[in-house]
C-alpha cells in the first residue's frame, strides 16, 4: 500500500473527502519527522513506537571487491518497533479490531437504509390496471 492508497482508504472508512485526508496523513508525518529528527520518542499504544538511534561508526567490506574496506560513518537512524496488539494480529492470532466509531463525518449507515428501501419503493412496477372496453 502506497500513500495514495491509504488516504484513499481512510477518506473510505471516514467518509471524508480525498484531499482533507491527504492533508491529515501529511501532517501526521511531518509531525512524526519533526519529533524524530529533534530526538523524541513516539509512542502509538498497540501500534507501536517510532525512536531515533545512533548507529556506531564501522568498518565493511565491498561486496564486488571483498579485499577492499571501507569505513562507514555514524549516523542517526530512525527505528520503529512493533506494538503487541500490531505483532499479534498480522501474526494471526488475534482479530483486526474495527475501525473506530463515532468517527466525525462519517456515514451513518442506518441513515442510508431508509433511502434504500425508499428508491426501492419508487423503482417497484406499478400493478396492471385493467382496461375498459369500449361498447
Amino acid at each position: 500500500m502506497n500513500k495514495a492508497e491509504l488516504v484513499s482508504s481512510i477518506a473510505e472508512t471516514t467518509g471524508q473527502p480525498k484531499t482533507e485526508v491527504q492533508n491529515t496523513v501529511g501532517a501526521l508525518l511531518h509531525s512524526l519527522t519533526a519529533a524524530l529528527a529533534k530526538g523524541e520518542r513516539i509512542t502509538l499504544v498497540g501500534f507501536g513506537t517510532f525512536e531515533r538511534r545512533h548507529r556506531q561508526a564501522r568498518i565493511g567490506v565491498n561486496p564486488q571487491n571483498p579485499k577492499q574496506k571501507l569505513k562507514i560513518e555514524a549516523a542517526r537512524v530512525p527505528v520503529f518497533r512493533a506494538g503487541q496488539e500490531l505483532k499479534d494480529v498480522v501474526d494471526g492470532r488475534s482479530k483486526m479490531p474495527s475501525a473506530p466509531k463515532g468517527i466525525p463525518g462519517s456515514p451513518k449507515k442506518a441513515a442510508a437504509k431508509p433511502k434504500a428501501a425508499a428508491a426501492k419503493k419508487k423503482a417497484a412496477p406499478a400493478k396492471p390496471v385493467a382496461k375498459k372496453k369500449k361498447r
